[in-house]
């Protein structure tokens, strides 16, 4: 291994969990390796973590933005290995799933969301569609596979295959929940690239999701997981790793210039310039792109739109006669008369999250179309989510208490035309700015997985670059 003498600094913008795993993996790169290396991490609130906040309270667990993840490259149990925290991850209790379209609750198969492909065949069996619908759902059997080699709205391709039921029973309340997107604008290829691919290698999807689920029983399906102690966990030991005097707090990046010996110099809003051999950039890509507008560079590329949502935690006193009892999850579509998008009933997910007297459920509103729900009172949230949960499984009495957490512009859109728009901005970043990497929930995955991923690789290809490192595994 050949190491550069000259000791070099990585600038890492953005503190959520991107930014935090990118700056552990440089900072574990130069100490296992004895590079010449200083790594400065960029945040511009006074808190790390971005998205990822746990409530802890009374003894109940309060999660204020995303409460689990789905480990299916298994980035977060190599990142909690590092860590030494493996033993605090947690799986989900086992528990049902209910789908609410109109006024009546279905329940799903379990394990139809675990997979890295939404198992939409195994649905057609239960009363959540009607008997013509699933004659016109089983018409995928026959079709053609597209023509076209391009990206579609995930709504029109699954339209295309299974026909307009399925979609408002089925795709849009599971993924609307999830994503809080709109159907109609968001990419099969970017969202599902494993289903865009399944049409072209089987033509059926009923075939082909057969397929894939005989694969994923067969190797073994991820459950949900979480930390013991709340999903802040993974960021309070982030955090710790890292030394304090390597974190900037409270500064905002207002641009990045590239200076003639090959260096960059960040501006921010409030202190001196710094001066870097290379950046990580893991701000949500509108952020991204304005560090770069003096240069005029990103201008033909078009901003990223962004759904604003809020989560509302909210707890009653055990009640023996609600319905559902089984249940650990719901999802509501558009065409039921409820509001909020997706419930987790707390204490039947997850051990440890809530004394025992107490239920905790964890909603979801707003989403792409309806965000002025996000912008009411407290109050007026709390008073919608109540009437929602009474419709869905008859609770009666008063909260004991609510935490309403708004998130406004939070939730990035990967809308048709994503992959090819993040090609040409990566392209030009890579021409113009080559020390220069980009990561983040805007560009490969929103999930806490997928953001280690991005952090992890970004953090590694900028020291291989600089010092000709090469990762041992």
């Amino acid at each position: 291994m050949r190491v550069t003498l000259n000791r070099k600094k990585i600038a890492v913008i953005g503190g959520g969990i991107t930014g935090l795993t990118a700056a552990f993996y440089l900072q574990k790169c130069a100490t296992d390796n004895n590079l010449p290396l200083d790594v400065v991490l960029i945040e511009s609130s006074l808190r790390l973590g971005g998205k990822i906040q746990t409530l802890r309270k009374d003894g109940f667990i309060i999660e204020r933005g995303p409460e689990s993840f789905i480990d299916h490259e298994e980035s977060i149990k190599e990142l909690t290995s590092h860590l030494g925290i493996q033993d605090e991850v947690i799986d989900n209790k086992e528990g049902q799933t209910y789908v609410a379209v109109g006024s009546h609750l279905y329940p799903i198969p379990s394990g139809v969301l675990l997979g890295r492909i939404p198992l939409v065949s195994s649905l057609l069996t239960s009363g959540i569609v009607s008997l013509s619908g699933k004659f016109r759902a089983a018409g995928d059997l026959l079709l053609p596979k597209t023509r076209e080699d391009e990206d579609e709205p995930i709504g029109d391709f699954f339209r295309r295959r299974f026909g307009k039921e399925v979609v408002e029973n089925i795709v849009e309340p599971l993924l609307a929940g999830t994503f809080a997107g709109d159907i109609d604008h968001l990419s099969i290829q970017s969202m599902f690239p494993e289903i865009y691919e399944l049409e072209k290698q089987h033509r059926s999807l009923i075939f082909g999701m057969k397929k894939s689920q005989q694969f994923l029983f067969k190797n073994g399906i991820k459950s949900h997981q979480t930390f013991r102690n709340g999903l802040e966990t993974l960021v309070e030991k982030l955090e710790e790793q890292l030394p304090a005097k390597s974190i900037l707090r409270g500064v905002k990046v207002e641009s990045i210039d590239k200076l003639d010996d090959d260096t960059l110099r960040i501006y921010f809003n409030n202190i001196a310039p710094i001066k870097c051999n290379a950046v990580i950039v893991t701000t949500p890509l509108n952020e991204a792109k304005n560090m770069f507008h003096h240069y005029g560079i990103l201008n033909d590329i078009p901003n990223m739109n962004y759904a604003t949502i809020a989560t509302v935690s909210i707890a009653y006193e055990k009640e023996a006669k609600l319905s559902y009892q089984d249940a650990t999850n719901f999802y509501f579509a558009r065409n039921s008369d409820i509001s909020i998008t997706t419930c987790t009933w707390r204490n039947h997910m997850w051990d440890d999250v809530v004394p025992e007297q107490y239920d905790l459920f964890r909603t979801y509103i707003g989403r792409v179309g309806d965000e002025a729900i996000v912008e009411l009172s407290d109050s007026d949230i709390e008073k919608t989510v109540h009437r929602d949960l009474e419709k869905a499984i008859g609770i009666k009495q008063k909260p004991l208490f609510t935490v309403v957490s708004r998130w406004k512009q939070s939730m990035p859109q990967y809308t048709v035309g994503h992959e090819k728009r993040l090609d040409k901005m990566r392209n030009i970043i890579r021409e113009e700015f080559p020390q220069v990497k980009l990561a983040g929930s805007s560009y490969e995955g929103i999930s806490v997985p997928d953001c280690v991923t991005q952090g992890k690789r970004a953090a590694q290809e900028l020291v291989q670059e600089m010092f000709q490192w090469q990762p041992s595994s």
